[in-house]
């Protein structure tokens, strides 16, 4: 009778616990990205290691959930779109160093964090959406979007959105604080407008002769042309440049995966890590989503590669997430969003 009360205690907990309940067969993502354009990865990944997928989905805010949760956290692994916010999982003190020999191989060192902090799994790089019609040219420095000559004429969202902030902190970390205020400065006074939307807004007011360049991702421009009819005349009414730092390359940053502190499945953690730097996940992430695959052997996709080829700046990403304080406070500074 005993054996039997157990017995039954132990399948009432199993029928009472939360969704993301720690067992063998499953781990547990918290992610940024959003829930479409994750999942047909996550079921192909299922579908080749028998490893069910539990996410959760949130804009902001999981570092900290994380770390309220504390030893208790289902979390095995957080899933994030900037260099920036894999620093601030580290710095909240909810990670831990990721020990796979396959990530150490597959992953450029310029796109992982230093002792296995962190894991870059895909690309995109920041670019220049221009009007066909009114822009000539076919190349573009950073540097250049402080020139008077653009006075009026460029578009742009928040100065403190995570994308532009890692931008400017790249440039940060070339160039120091007093010439970063002072090209900030000139960005300011070329703004058509107050900073606002997205980037696929960019390309719609500049589609729209409100203004004649503006910043966006590579992925959302390719998103517009191939997937988005609603949006297809903003990307009919641009194109895309590939700036570059006077004397250096592209800035690009990363879709990457730090390990939670107290993984309850760290194996099946590191399996899907591994799995996601493969051939199988980098075509996905090439031909569903947009981005630059991190493996040389996979092709880009035929819409991204129409830029032209992608030379990345050679500035490690883990150098340029120091800076991104100091960068946050020039915007403030100089009153960029304003």
């Amino acid at each position: 009778m005993l054996n039997r009360s157990l017995a039954l205690s132990a399948l009432c907990a199993v029928l009472l616990a939360p969704g993301l309940a720690s067992a063998q067969g499953e781990v547990n993502v918290y992610s940024y990205r959003e829930q479409k354009l994750l999942q047909p990865l996550l079921d192909a990944f299922t579908k080749d290691t028998g490893v069910k997928v539990n996410v959760i989905s949130a804009s902001s805010g999981l570092e900290q959930r994380i770390k309220t949760e504390g030893t208790n956290s289902p979390a095995d692994m957080l899933l994030t779109v900037d260099v920036a916010r894999l620093q601030d999982a580290i710095d909240a003190g909810i990670t831990q160093p990721i020990q796979s020999s396959v990530l150490e191989k597959a992953v450029p060192k310029a796109y992982h964090g230093p002792d296995g902090a962190w894991y870059g799994i895909s690309m995109r790089a920041r670019v220049v959406y221009a009007s066909k019609e009114r822009v000539k040219q076919d190349a573009i420095t950073y540097d250049e979007l402080a020139d008077p000559k653009w006075k009026g004429k460029i578009c742009i969202r928040s100065g403190q959105h995570m994308y532009n902030n890692a931008l400017f902190a790249a440039y940060h970390a070339k160039h120091g604080e007093a010439k970063t205020e002072e090209w900030l400065k000139g960005i300011k006074a070329n703004l058509a407008q107050k900073p606002s939307g997205g980037d696929r807004e960019v390309a719609r007011d500049i589609a729209a002769g409100k203004c004649d360049i503006g910043l966006g991702n590579t992925y959302y421009w390719a998103l517009m042309n191939d997937k988005e009819a609603d949006k297809k005349a903003w990307a009919d009414a641009t194109k895309v440049i590939l700036p570059t730092f006077v004397g250096g390359g592209t800035h690009v940053n990363l879709s990457g995966v730090v390990l939670a502190k107290h993984a309850p499945n760290k194996a099946n953690a590191v399996k899907l890590m591994e799995w996601l730097v493969g051939e199988k996940a980098q075509h996905l992430y090439a031909d569903m989503n947009y981005e630059y695959p991190l493996l040389s052997e996979v092709k880009i996709n035929p819409t991204i590669a129409g830029y032209g080829a992608l030379k990345p700046d050679a500035l490690p990403l883990a150098e340029v997430a120091k800076h991104k304080k100091a960068a946050a406070n020039l915007v403030d500074k100089v009153g960029f969003d304003n």
